[in-house]
This record gives structure tokens, sequence and C-alpha cells, in this order.
């Protein structure tokens, strides 16, 4: 039997192999199982980046950025700035340019 050790030299992973006779098919299998160990580790890489980028906090009522009243009078407010808009038709098709000056401005 042949064995067969690579080493990842960047993470230090280490990989053997000797189930196989020659050391063609024992190098095939170590660059395998170590492909499958990076990408494990690039994975729970990834998950981590993801949770850490996700916000913990849940919405619920009353935590919303801007409040858009219809009736019996019209606005459209930004809690986070004050910033008040009249027009909330406007606003809804789009129109949120007064809300960005004004977010830029804090």
């Amino acid at each position: 039997m042949t064995a067969i050790r690579i080493i990842h030299l960047p993470t230090g992973i280490s990989v053997a192999s000797q189930s196989e006779r020659s050391l063609e098919q024992n190098k095939e299998q170590a660059i395998k199982i170590l492909t499958a160990k990076l990408y494990k580790i690039l994975q729970e890489q990834h998950k981590k980046t993801m949770d850490d980028l996700k916000e913990n906090v849940k919405p619920k009522w009353g935590n919303q950025i801007r409040s858009y009243i219809l009736d019996p009078y019209k606005k459209v407010k930004d809690h986070r700035t004050g910033y008040e808009e009249s027009n909330p038709e406007s606003v809804l098709n789009g129109d949120i340019q007064g809300f960005i000056e004004n977010q830029m401005r804090e």
C-alpha cells in the first residue's frame, strides 16, 4: 500500500489517505476529502457572516420607519428624522427624495 498526506497551508488542514493500492488513487481520494473539508469551513463562515448581518430584532407594531396617514388628513412622517411630507400619494409612487436628503443630513 502507498499512503499520501496533503496539507492545505493556508488553513493547516491535513488529510491522509491509504485505502487504495495506487498512489494516484490515494491522491485523488485525499484531494476529495480536503475539498469537502474546505467547503464545509466556507459554508460555516458564510452562515456565521449571514447570521451576523441579520438583526435580532423582530418586527412588531411601533417599530416602523415611516407612518402613512391617509385619513382624515394626509401626511407621511419619518420617525428617524422627524421629516414630514403632506402628499402621501407621491411618496407611495416613489418620490422619497426628501426622506433621503433628511436621512443623509442626520
